[in-house]
């Protein structure tokens, strides 16, 4: 039996009125910390291929947020899941967020969220400690 767990989810920055140069630090520091993963062949838990940050889409109002999206299948990564959040958590202090929300859909226990939030405005790049809440939810067959 093949236990297959799938993780997906996003890192959501703050919200800017104008492209100004405080957006584009935050976009390229984000963009060369996933570029500092490891690659998927060297067989990591995080590698750089799961990650992307999409070029923006035209906006009428002019606002403009930049998310990262993120997702890859496992064999059954939840006996490796604190191994994962600790690598995840790694790379998130070295990112500017507002908030990551992280998605593990397993075929045994269920889908677990597990979100992030930014105290202040945003998360700085190697300050603070993070703290993170975890939602479980199983869904069952009825006969």
């Amino acid at each position: 039996m093949q236990e297959e767990s799938v993780v997906y989810g996003c890192i959501k920055d703050t919200v800017y009125s104008d492209e100004s140069a405080q957006f584009h630090l935050h976009r390229a520091t984000n963009q060369q910390v996933m570029q500092q993963l490891p690659s998927v062949e060297d067989w990591p838990l995080l590698s750089r291929e799961m990650f992307s940050m999409p070029e923006l889409a035209t906006d009428l109002d002019g606002s403009n947020t930049n998310v990262v999206h993120f997702g890859t299948s496992y064999k059954a990564v939840e006996y490796e899941w604190e191994q994962w959040i600790g690598k995840f958590e790694s790379m998130l202090k070295q990112m500017y967020w507002v908030s990551a929300t992280v998605h593990l859909d397993t075929e045994l226990n269920g889908r677990h969220t597990f979100i992030w939030e930014s105290e202040e405005e945003f998360h700085v790049p190697n300050s603070g400690d993070l703290s993170v809440r975890c939602e479980w939810s199983r869904e069952s067959l009825v006969f």
